[in-house]
């Protein structure tokens, strides 16, 4: 099985490979779960990588007695609190050195200054509710250093947006992954925490493509 092809298995089947991993390496998933959110949302060319649908299966181990539910959750806030710090510096590092000529090709002076003033406005609703959103998760950081916004507003809000993404759906997990339903139709509610917010996504993309110029 080539990686491409397991990437894709471990994602549409995290509860499997998750579930064997501890019974084969123990604390080592804690590792494994780190490593996971930290690269999805901390580095900009990774963003397929499952992050709701992870977060629920955790949850659901935890509910089952596999895993701690404290350090699982202590280790996932971190990760996800330093990826979105990293993914954040990458883009103050990066985006003045591609726009750094204001007359280049790259350089759009009044679309950077439209960001700058989005990001500074709307900029923590922004990245609490990316959270939710595959692929938006792990943009909307790297933009918002991109676009400078402040940093102490941006790491208040990642905090704040990591603490609800993390605890919020690792919690729905423990509670809910031990239910008969939940556990028969596991599959098809990953597939649903893949799809919806993907398509929500999609469709917020392709409004704003026809979306008239003003």
């Amino acid at each position: 099985m080539d990686i491409i092809t397991f990437l894709i298995d471990f994602i549409l089947h995290v509860d499997k490979h998750l579930e064997a991993f501890v019974q084969s390496y123990g604390m080592w998933v804690y590792a494994l779960l780190f490593l996971i959110i930290f690269v999805e949302t901390g580095l900009v060319v990774m963003p397929f990588l499952p992050g709701d649908s992870l977060l629920f299966v955790v949850g659901a181990l935890c509910g089952a007695g596999l895993m701690s539910y404290p350090l699982a959750v202590s280790v996932l806030l971190v990760a996800a609190i330093l990826g979105d710090q990293c993914n954040f510096t990458i883009g103050r590092y990066f985006g003045p050195k591609v726009f750094k000529w204001e007359n280049s090709r790259f350089f759009n002076k009044a679309a950077f200054d439209r960001t700058h003033n989005f990001y500074e406005r709307y900029g923590g609703i922004t990245i609490i509710l990316a959270r939710f959103m595959p692929f938006l998760r792990t943009f909307a950081p790297f933009v918002a250093g991109v676009a400078a916004m402040g940093r102490v507003k941006f790491t208040l809000f990642n905090v704040v947006g990591a603490v609800i993404w993390v605890v919020g759906i690792c919690t729905a997990g423990y509670f809910l992954g031990s239910i008969p339903w939940v556990k028969v139709n596991l599959d098809k509610i990953i597939w649903a925490m893949i799809l919806v917010p993907g398509l929500i996504v999609l469709f917020g993309a392709w409004k704003a493509r026809n979306q008239p110029v003003t």
